[in-house]
């Protein structure tokens, strides 16, 4: 991973980017012919984007929230439209997915949130009250609770908040000696940042052997680690207790869900700090009907999904897109993958800036206030560089975002 990629969030997008949908086919998933792949217009006619005013986009990003990530499946869509035409019981329904969902990933239990944030919420809430009825109406006030989280300092990152809302206090700790020294009556829960792997001297297999020794609870966030999809079960077994994925990311489910996987009475306790449950820390963060069965279809195609088919084509459009670059002069283009978070095949577009003056994000602005309107990856905005994602691009998008790139960078030339 380039440094620049440190400084950012995998759920956070370029400054200037807007809150604007990437559902370009509305509830189909798929472009037709009126969507940017048809007429190679940004502007989709007659939808309910267009009523609101609003130009969408083609997502040559990844899966960030402020683009609204991913666009879901016909099955998921068709799932959810199933699920609100009846009436029936959240506690039943919670229940009955947690386990399909769970027998799917390996795990003990499975739990749908609003979000990889509210599951980090909801498992800290657990590890902090359990499912002591009292403990759970009293938080975020935790006093004479176990309150502490143990978190390296590299790990601290922009949601760490949603483990602060149960009322604890984070120990920042550096070595393998001041964690084990950090633990104590007051440790709740071990937090591990899964894509800052690499940034911490304590890395998942001696994180998860050292809270095992003290018989603490582990919880790991793995929002956007999927692909690949051995993820899903992978730290699990590695031994972590809890585990978040974002359910609206590589997933593919709506993007307003979470999941939040592991040791079974941790995830019913977590559970009982949230919706339906009234007075409890996370009741206002509550998911649908819609959402919950929506959830549930996304995790089981992508699991049965052909994950080998998926890369073959995100590969081939990374190889139009460097081809329809050539001849560019000063311009040159290489395939990476990004690691961890957005694991999928990528391409890095960088130029001379003798032949070519413009920085990124010059490039990323004329690439966004163009027709049609094209966001970029994030990368570091004094650079000549660009970097395109294809894996949330509908089929035939990557062939406009070529020309569009092309385009931007030859007039620059010329």
């Amino acid at each position: 991973m380039t440094s620049f990629l440190s400084d950012w969030s995998r759920r956070q997008f370029v400054k200037g980017a807007g809150l604007i949908s990437a559902l370009a086919a509305a509830a189909s998933g798929i472009a037709t012919k009126e969507s940017h792949a048809g007429t190679g217009s940004g502007t989709i006619r007659n939808t309910v984007y267009s009523r609101l005013g609003i130009r969408p986009l083609i997502n040559a990003a990844g899966t960030y929230t402020a683009l609204t990530a991913c666009t879901m499946p016909r099955e998921v869509v068709q799932a959810m439209e199933e699920a609100s035409r009846s009436h029936v019981s959240l506690n039943e329904l919670h229940e009955a997915v947690g386990k399909r969902i769970a027998a799917l990933t390996g795990s003990e239990a499975a739990l749908v949130t609003a979000g990889a944030a509210n599951a980090l919420s909801l498992a800290t809430a657990a590890c902090v009250a359990g499912k002591d009825p009292e403990k759970i109406r009293r938080l975020p006030d935790s006093a004479g609770m176990k309150n502490e989280v143990i978190i390296q300092k590299t790990h601290r990152f922009g949601y760490d908040h949603a483990i602060r809302a149960a009322g604890t206090r984070l120990i920042e700790v550096e070595t393998r000696e001041q964690a084990e020294k950090a633990i104590g009556e007051k440790t709740a829960m071990m937090f591990f940042l899964n894509y800052l792997d690499t940034k911490g001297q304590i890395r998942r297999k001696e994180f998860v052997e050292i809270a095992k020794k003290a018989g603490i609870p582990t919880l790991i966030d793995a929002a956007a680690d999927v692909p690949p999809a051995e993820r899903l079960s992978e730290y699990v077994r590695m031994g972590f207790d809890l585990v978040a994925f974002s359910g609206g990311k590589g997933l593919r489910g709506p993007q307003c869900s979470g999941l939040l996987l592991g040791r079974k009475d941790l995830v019913q306790a977590a559970f009982l700090n949230g919706s339906p449950h009234s007075d409890s820390l996370c009741r206002g963060a509550k998911v649908g009907k819609e959402e919950i069965v929506g959830l549930w279809t996304a995790v089981e195609l992508y699991v049965k999904g052909d994950h080998r088919a998926e890369w073959r084509e995100w590969e081939t459009r990374i190889s139009e897109l460097a081809k329809a670059l050539n001849g560019l002069r000063g311009v040159q283009t290489e395939k990476f993958v990004p690691e961890i978070a957005n694991e999928s095949p990528h391409l890095r577009i960088s130029w001379d800036e003798k032949v070519l003056p413009l920085k990124n994000e010059q490039v990323a602005k004329l690439m966004r206030d163009g027709d049609p309107r094209i966001e970029v990856r994030p990368s570091a905005a004094d650079k000549p560089i660009l970097e395109i994602a294809v894996w949330m691009l509908h089929p035939g998008e990557h062939r406009i975002v070529a020309r569009r790139i092309r385009e931007v960078l030859g007039k620059a030339i010329a």
